[in-house]
C-alpha cells in the first residue's frame, strides 16, 4: 500500500479539536516522512456499509442481467487523462481497484491526500481530467462539482488561508485501469467535494457522494454570484412545508437522537467521513404514511440528489430508489419551531438503497459569521447507498465470486 498521511479519518473529533486550536496540518506535513502512515484510520477496518442494526439486507444490489449504456466514452476520457500524465505522476494517481483508498477520503480542509491534485496538473492534464469528470456526471453534477471547486476559492479570498483553500486543491485517484469490462474507478477527493465512482461495465455506483459548500453563494470575488446546492435545499424545505402538524411530529427527530457534534459548527449528520460502516435506526415519518402529492415531493428530494450522476444512470437509480419507496423514512430537525423558508434545518432521507443527509453548519472561515450557531452560507450533504455497495463494494464481491481474480 502506497504511503499516507491521514490525520481526521475515524477520529473526527481530534481532528475538530486540531482545527479549533489553529492547527493547519496541510502545509506542514505533505510528504512528512515521519508521518507517512495511517493514524487510527477507519479505512482499515473490514467494510460492512451503512446499516440500520449492524448486518446489511442481502439481496438489494445484483450484477446479474442487464443495467445501463456503454460506459466506453468514460473509459477513453480516463484513459486520456492517465496518458496525458507523466510516468511519476501517474505512480501518484493509480491504485488497485480493491484498494482501501477508495475509503480514505475527507471532507475537511486540513487533511493530507492522495493522488494527485489539480494544483500540480498543466492546464491541459486539467481539461484532460475535467473531460473524464463530465463523461461520467451529468451536466447538473459537473456544474456543481465545478461551483464547489469554485466557492473553494472564494472562501480562500474571504479568509485569507491560501495555504489550506484554493480552487485547485482538489485530488484525484484512479482504482483500477480503465476498462470496458473489467471493475474500475474514479475518486475526487477535497474540501466539500467527495465523489466516488465505481465502473463494472455497463454499471456505474456512484457513492458516497460528498458535496457541501462554505459559502453557499459569493457576494463578491473572482466567482461573484457562484452558488451550490440552492435547488436541493428549496425542496427539501418544501417537503417539510406540505407536512400537516402530525406529520411533522412524526418527522421530527429528536436532539436526543441526533450525533453529538464537537462544537455545534460541525453539524448533524451521521454519516460523513470516517462512518463507512455507520449504525443508523430508521427514524421519521415513513412515505407510506405520507398523500401522493407528498411522495411525489420527496422522490423529487431524493432525485436532485442522484441526477448528479448522468441521464442513463440517474434513472436506473431513482427506479431502484423508488421500488423501496415505502419503506423510505424522512427525518427532519430544525433550528427553529417556526421554520420559515429561510430558516435552518438537518433532513435525513433513508431506505434500503439510499441515505440522504444534509445540514447546515456553523462557520469555519468566513470572517464575522457565527462559530457557534448554524448559517445559510455553510452546508453539507452526504449520499450513501447503505447495505454494502458504498464504493461498489457489493457489485465487486459479486464480480470476485465469478470470476476469482
Amino acid at each position: 500500500m502506497k504511503p499516507r498521511v491521514s490525520f481526521c479519518a475515524g477520529v473526527a473529533a481530534a481532528c475538530f479539536s486540531a482545527i479549533a486550536a489553529g492547527q493547519e496540518f496541510e502545509s506542514a506535513f505533505r510528504g512528512s516522512p515521519e508521518h507517512s502512515q495511517p493514524v487510527n484510520d477507519a479505512a482499515e477496518e473490514p467494510f460492512v456499509g451503512v446499516t440500520t442494526d449492524g448486518s446489511p439486507v442481502q439481496g438489494l444490489y445484483s450484477i446479474d442481467g442487464p443495467e445501463g449504456e456503454s460506459n466506453a466514452t468514460l473509459v477513453q476520457a480516463a484513459t486520456e487523462f492517465l496518458n496525458s500524465l507523466t510516468r511519476e505522476q501517474r505512480d501518484k494517481v493509480l491504485f488497485p481497484v480493491d484498494s482501501a483508498e477508495w475509503r480514505r477520503w475527507g471532507n475537511t480542509r486540513p487533511y493530507v491526500r492522495d493522488g494527485i491534485g489539480f494544483d500540480e496538473l498543466t492546464e491541459g492534464q486539467r481539461d484532460r481530467a475535467f473531460d473524464m469528470m463530465r463523461a461520467a456526471l451529468s451536466a447538473k453534477g459537473f456544474a456543481t462539482s465545478r461551483d464547489i471547486m469554485r466557492l473553494n476559492e472564494s472562501l480562500a479570498e474571504l479568509s485569507g488561508n491560501r495555504h489550506l483553500l484554493s480552487e485547485w486543491f482538489y485530488w484525484l485517484t484512479i482504482m483500477g485501469e480503465p476498462s470496458d469490462t473489467q471493475p474500475w474507478g474514479w475518486q475526487i477527493d477535497g474540501h466539500h467535494l467527495i465523489i466516488n465512482y465505481f465502473v463494472l461495465g455497463n454499471r456505474v455506483v456512484m457513492s458516497p457522494v460528498f458535496m457541501g459548500s462554505e459559502p453557499v453563494f459569493a457576494d463578491g470575488g473572482a466567482y461573484r454570484g457562484t452558488t451550490a446546492l440552492v435547488a436541493e435545499r428549496e425542496k427539501a424545505f418544501a417537503l417539510y412545508a406540505s407536512l400537516t402538524a402530525q406529520q411533522r411530529e412524526a418527522a421530527l427527530l429528536a436532539e436526543h437522537e441526533l450525533p453529538e457534534p464537537p462544537g455545534i459548527n460541525f453539524g448533524r449528520t451521521s454519516i460523513e467521513m470516517g462512518s463507512d460502516n455507520a449504525v443508523l435506526p430508521y427514524e421519521g415519518i415513513r412515505a407510506d404514511s405520507l398523500s401522493d402529492e407528498q411522495r411525489a415531493i420527496l422522490l423529487g428530494v431524493i432525485e436532485a440528489f442522484i441526477t448528479h450522476n448522468r441521464e442513463s444512470y440517474a434513472d436506473i437509480r431513482m427506479r431502484q430508489i423508488e421500488s423501496h419507496l415505502d419503506e423510505t423514512h424522512f427525518a427532519w430537525n430544525g433550528w427553529d419551531a417556526s421554520l420559515g423558508s429561510e430558516d435552518l434545518f438537518f433532513f435525513r432521507i433513508q431506505s434500503p438503497v439510499v441515505i440522504i443527509e444534509f445540514d447546515h453548519q456553523g462557520t469555519i472561515d468566513i470572517p464575522g459569521e457565527p462559530d457557534d450557531i448554524p448559517i445559510r452560507q455553510h452546508i453539507h450533504s452526504i449520499v450513501r447507498m447503505p447495505n454494502g455497495n458504498d464504493y461498489g463494494m457489493e457489485w465487486l464481491r459479486q464480480h470476485y465470486e465469478l470470476f476469482p481474480h
